[in-house]
């Protein structure tokens, strides 16, 4: 609808806006990322970490749509195969520790990523694009790098990835950021979540999905959807 597609051209026009001003900010050294890197190290360590915590975010999305596809059913993709066989060995427990991994993966990034897009104009320096003052501090807070990160390295990626889970498996990184996040889960460093949501779980009654609908395969044989 007319509505619809004029809140796109909004949308990227606010997005074109966002990156013009934080990639002016970076070539010009206004941002609080460390003076030690240089301006074009730090666009290309925005760009590759923005990728990764898309990626992330997409992995996220993509092996939750995968859990209810059939085992026998996730495509012929080498990389698809041994990302399901990792990611749902035993009780499915590797899901649960990706997401703690994951987690951990993309507050560093977002540490750094902070750090690279956030404004700073010091007193007597001129304001991005010559805006005024008061326009500049609101800059100034980080806001125009956020949104940018929320849209091309967050939103964008998860929408992909729902819609097609499988080919987004056949990413060969998939495979490697799994492994990555498993590796960060297994240092320890946020075991307590598990502590916590077993609380929750008892205190609420959880059970798993599968008590009340069956597995992917059972669903099939009773010709049930999802």
């Amino acid at each position: 609808s007319l509505f619809f597609w004029g809140r796109c051209l909004m949308s990227l026009a606010i997005l074109g806006f966002c990156l013009a001003a934080t990639l002016v900010a970076l070539f010009a050294g206004k941002t609080t990322i460390w003076e030690a890197i240089p301006p074009g190290v730090s666009v290309v360590l925005f760009f590759v970490l923005m990728c990764v915590v898309g990626l992330l975010e997409g992995m996220q999305i993509a092996f939750f749509a995968v859990a209810r596809i059939p085992a026998d059913e996730r495509g012929t993709s080498v990389f698809a195969k041994k990302t399901c066989e990792l990611l749902f060995r035993g009780r499915g427990e590797n899901l649960a520790g990706f997401m703690i991994g994951r987690q951990l993966c993309v507050v560093s990034c977002m540490f750094i990523v902070a750090r690279v897009t956030t404004i700073e104009i010091e007193e007597g320096e001129s304001n991005i694009f010559g805006v005024s003052d008061g326009l500049q501090d609101f800059f100034n807070y980080g806001f125009l790098g956020a949104i940018f990160l929320t849209i091309a390295g967050s939103i964008s990626w998860q929408l992909v990835a729902s819609a097609f889970p499988l080919q987004f498996l056949a990413n060969p990184l998939v495979y490697v950021f799994l492994r990555i996040c498993l590796l960060l889960e297994f240092t320890g460093l946020c075991q307590g979540a598990w502590v916590l949501a077993a609380l929750h779980k008892k205190i609420a009654g959880f059970q798993r999905d599968e008590v009340y609908i069956g597995t992917a395969e059972e669903r099939r044989a009773k010709s049930m959807g999802d």
